[in-house]
């Protein structure tokens, strides 16, 4: 029986009207948003702003042409980062962070703009007080994951909102392991922006995404050219959401995570939190039965995310995940998961950890075969 274990990377499966919805953009409609004014590209046009409309419900967003489509989380970053941020701006963000988001961010230092690394303590956390102390007359903006995708701890992001609110700093949210598993409100938390893939917790295809900008916040775009309006002038529109998408849309993509936000919907994001959590316990539990294993991340289930990670004393990560895969057809992710210096934090640099994420689809037998698969392992 095979069993995939790394829904914090892609979630898989995905619900059948997921691929039942692809294939209808692609087979029945087969054309883009606003390239012509027949019915396939009308149909187009109606799907996408559909979704777009769903998506802003989801998240409390106003007004949903300030969501603009993007391929992932990293795409949305990137036009976060570089489109606000100017030499002599100051950025606050944290030692948990994955590379979507410190990427971009040291390219922005390599161009003048100052960036403050607040260091999380051994379990993940990163403090209010701490960003507050980090905070200079020039900060611009404080960026950080709402969960971790190494330890899964959940930070506190209603407190920094209040914070950053406050200070007249912009906030910047990367949800790529809450959004579709924890209810975020952009208002309640005072987001500003908010960087979301489609291919994770919101159980869509590879390749979508977006970034939610707030009232009264402008970026320069990543990319500009074709958008199907406004033809007849050579700069860029000016309106949203037309600014931020250029060129053909992923129309199968946005039409598959509609169809995933429908199917939280309809099951209940609650619903899907707790099976997840009895998921992430059961594994815990499990776990700390086994000899020579060292777990990560928080100490309460309440504070953690979907992501369990661990390492066995005299064993490679690598060994592990190789074992695991070759061995009982079970797939999990090993080493730095894009993150090193979250792993530098929590102390399992350079060799990482091996990271459990179960989804939706998972069941409890999932996880008892894997903690069967561990026990043979480690035992060995």
């Amino acid at each position: 029986m095979a069993v995939y274990l790394d829904n914090a990377a892609t979630t898989f499966p995905k619900p059948d009207s997921v691929y039942l919805a692809v294939e209808h953009a692609l087979r029945d409609i087969g054309v883009g948003p606003g390239r012509g004014g027949y019915k396939r590209g009308i149909a187009a046009s109606r799907l996408v702003f559909e979704a777009r409309e769903l998506l802003a419900t989801f998240f409390a967003i106003k007004d949903s042409t300030r969501l603009v489509f993007t391929q992932n989380a990293t795409e949305a970053l990137n036009l976060a980062v570089n489109g606000l941020l100017h030499p002599g701006d100051h950025v606050v963000s944290t030692t948990m962070e994955h590379n979507s988001l410190v990427r971009p961010l040291h390219a922005a230092e390599e161009r003048g703009v100052e960036v403050t690394w607040v260091t999380a303590d051994r379990h993940g956390f990163v403090s209010t007080d701490k960003i507050a102390a980090a905070m200079r007359p020039t900060t611009r903006l404080v960026a950080l994951s709402h969960c971790s995708n190494v330890t899964g701890t959940i930070q506190p992001v209603e407190e920094i909102g209040i914070l950053t609110r406050k200070s007249g700093v912009l906030l910047l949210l990367d949800a790529a392991q809450s959004a579709g598993h924890i209810p975020i409100d952009v208002n309640k938390l005072n987001i500003d922006l908010l960087a979301v893939p489609g291919h994770k917790g919101l159980l869509g295809p590879q390749g979508t995404g977006f970034l939610y900008m707030a009232e009264g916040v402008d970026l320069m775009p990543l990319i500009v050219g074709g958008t199907g309006s406004f033809s007849s002038e050579l700069g860029q529109p000016d309106v949203l959401p037309e600014r931020y998408e250029s060129g053909t849309m992923n129309t199968p993509g946005i039409a598959g995570l509609k169809a995933g936000i429908e199917f939280i919907l309809e099951t209940g994001l609650e619903r899907i939190r707790q099976k997840e959590t009895v998921l992430v316990s059961q594994l815990l539990h499990g776990l700390k039965d086994l000899p020579g294993v060292t777990l990560y991340g928080p100490e309460k289930h309440a504070q953690c995310g979907g992501v369990v990670s661990f390492t066995v004393d005299g064993f490679d990560p690598a060994t592990i995940g190789f074992r695991l895969d070759n061995d009982y057809d079970i797939s999990v992710r090993v080493g730095l998961h894009c993150a090193p210096f979250a792993h530098k934090t929590i102390g399992t640099y350079p060799g990482g950890t091996i990271r459990v994420s179960p989804g939706y689809f998972n069941s409890e037998e999932d996880i008892a075969a894997f903690l069967e698969a561990m026990r043979t392992i480690v035992s060995r």
